[in-house]
């Protein structure tokens, strides 16, 4: 979709964003997108002092959660007419989370559910928004925010071992679909090149 988002309305307060509708429902089929292309394989071997983290589902905010793009103005909310994601963004963002830990040379890794008892730690992520924020007018480039809460949590009792906020702001080139998704995926990769840092100097095993 390459025309400007010019036509973007806003149908719902942040009050009520389940009841957030896209514009123009009789508009031609939505093109598809996704993020976390940016994710990519590394070829250099992992460290050999490796430890293993648990990774349960990722909390997601509702709103953003689903297969349609959220755009917030003030207080306001909508969602991008004809332009979907091609899965859930909260599909998306775990299977960027997996290939930003695959691509990993540091010690962290995600475990798989056969080898839970080998993990140091568990691993709990919450993303708290995922957005297109009009700042500056609907006619002006959006601002792409990606905002990540994690936990770390031992796994023999329980007790917190460090938590962190991660954040990116990125703002779009231009008021077009295609500019809007390729912030998105730079958002995306800085939050999740900045988790597995952190995670890579805190979730070692205590000892």
């Amino acid at each position: 979709m390459i025309a400007k988002l010019r036509t973007l309305a806003i149908t719902a307060t942040a009050l009520c964003l389940s009841a957030c509708v896209s514009l123009l429902p009789d508009a031609d089929p939505s093109q598809l997108y996704r993020f976390g292309g940016a994710m990519g394989a590394v070829d250099a071997p992992r460290s050999a002092q490796s430890f293993g983290l648990v990774l349960p589902s990722t909390g997601f905010d509702r709103a953003a959660s689903g297969d349609r793009i959220l755009t917030m103005t003030g207080t306001e909310a909508a969602y991008v007419a004809s332009a979907r994601w091609v899965a859930p963004a909260s599909t998306l963002f775990d299977e960027a989370v997996a290939k930003a830990f695959d691509a990993n040379t540091g010690p962290a890794r995600l475990v798989t559910r056969g080898e839970v008892r080998e993990a140091a730690s568990v691993l709990r992520l919450d993303v708290r928004q995922f957005e297109t924020v009009y700042d500056q007018g609907q006619s002006a480039a959006p601002l792409v925010i990606v905002r990540l809460r994690a936990t770390l949590v031992a796994r023999d009792d329980r007790a917190l071992v460090a938590e962190e906020i991660f954040e990116a702001q990125v703002r779009a080139p231009d008021n077009r679909v295609g500019q809007i998704v390729a912030a998105y995926d730079t958002a995306v990769s800085e939050v999740l090149a900045a988790l597995v840092d952190w995670s890579n100097r805190r979730g070692a095993p205590r000892g």
